[in-house]
């Protein structure tokens, strides 16, 4: 009863966010002159297929996204490049796309298509650093189980297109930027890292970061890191003035469509938050305890209820060799701290269907999971003290595959107390 409900509610939200209902609602102004659409991100295909259908002019451009989220387009070209660590093909396509918006006119428009994923996706690294800095870089910012705020500030130091940078390549053109938001309270300066939005923050503070968070990043990047700023625009640079911005979908949109259908189905939705950061182990801890709370004493909710919420959280890598995301940690964590209490079941996926490295998008649990693990021979507290989440779900079946879902508004979470 409960895993089809919170199934249904997963993909309300997906549905929810999907680009097509959103870019017929934030067409720019026409330009006199060119129209050329750019972008990255898991979910910028989609978007540019939905931009074709809805902009009643000519166009072209190029955007690129992760392997296997392509969509057949006429007049956008799609590159899928890797993601999350960066290869050749997305070097090519920043490249490309660098080239594009040279020698514009004012009379031009550039539509930048972000979303989650476009860090990745446009690499594109500062003068001495290669493609192999780069990716050393983002393999040490996934492990470092650092905020996606400071990830981007970071990553924002070793770019010549992020921070900003992509927009002030396109000036005099106006840029008109749509936004699916994967980010927590939906800052689009932090999305893909802003290539066409300037991000506050120097190097100064990325340099405390890094120590703070002890990234083992390459020499050249340490170096570069121990420099001067990296010239880039500032958020009142002139060059931005004639630009907009619109957040066409986000976590906070999926979470009403979701809260919407609950009340359909007949049980009150309680939207805790959907900027939810940290330790995916430890938001497990927090909300567990209110689960049981809830189940046990029907406070701070009635019973019964779905709590609802979204963010990202994050994972420090502890041990070696296990396979999984950070929605599949945090239910993991969640399963071990409601081992045996009844009347409570809880779903955890990425909203652009792929949790961490695998083919899920996430997976659920409820207070059997941890004793059917112990059954099917998996010591719960050792697969999540070896980052294992993947592998303990899959022994049980209760893994959540969709498939990429089109769209990414970030961690999607329902937990029903019945």
């Amino acid at each position: 009863m409960n895993r089809p409900l919170l199934e249904e509610l997963f993909h309300q939200a997906v549905a929810e966010a999907q680009p097509a209902r959103g870019v017929a609602r934030h067409l720019p102004e026409k330009p006199v002159g060119r129209t050329l659409v750019i972008g990255a991100g898991k979910a910028s295909a989609q978007m540019a297929r939905a931009f074709e259908a809805a902009w009643d002019g000519p166009l072209t451009g190029l955007v690129v996204t992760r392997y296997g989220y392509g969509e057949a387009c006429e007049r956008i070209e799609i590159i899928e490049a890797a993601h999350p660590v960066p290869d050749d093909a997305g070097l090519l396509a920043a490249r490309r796309i660098g080239d594009l918006v040279s020698g514009l006119t004012p009379d031009d428009l550039v539509v930048a298509l972000i979303s989650g994923g476009g860090s990745a996706l446009l690499a594109a690294p500062a003068p001495g650093l290669t493609l192999a800095d780069e990716q050393a870089i983002n393999r040490a910012l996934l492990a470092s189980g650092a905020p996606i705020s400071v990830m981007n500030l970071i990553r924002n130091q070793f770019s010549t297109l992020k921070g900003g940078r992509l927009a002030a390549l396109c000036a005099p053109a106006r840029v008109a930027t749509l936004v699916v938001s994967d980010v927590p309270g939906d800052d689009p300066s932090l999305v893909a890292s802003g290539p066409t939005i300037p991000l506050a923050g120097s190097r100064a503070l990325a340099r405390k970061y890094a120590n703070l968070y002890r990234l083992e990043l390459p020499q050249a990047a340490r170096a570069l890191l121990a420099g001067e700023d990296n010239p880039a625009p500032a958020p009142d640079d002139p060059v931005f003035a004639r630009n907009s911005v619109a957040t066409i979908a986000s976590a906070a949109l999926s979470l009403d469509a979701a809260a919407r259908l609950a009340g359909e189905r007949g049980i009150e939705a309680a939207i805790l938050s959907d900027s939810i950061e940290g330790e995916s182990r430890d938001v497990a801890q927090v909300l567990a305890a209110m689960a049981r709370e809830i189940a046990l004493r029907d406070r701070p909710f009635k019973k019964p209820v779905v709590l609802l919420s979204g963010g990202e959280t994050t994972v420090t890598l502890r041990g070696s060799g296990g396979r999984g995301g950070r929605n599949a940690e945090f239910l993991l964590a969640f399963a071990i701290a409601i081992d045996g209490v009844e009347g409570i079941a809880a779903l955890a996926a990425d909203t652009d269907g792929i949790d961490g490295s695998e083919a899920n998008a996430g997976a659920y649990a409820d207070g059997t999971t941890a004793t059917r693990l112990r059954k099917a021979g998996i010591d719960p507290l050792a697969a999540l003290a070896g980052n294992d989440a993947w592998g303990a779900f899959h022994a049980i079946g209760d893994l959540v595959t969709t498939g990429p879902t089109g769209t990414n508004v970030n961690d999607f979470r329902a937990i029903i107390v019945r």
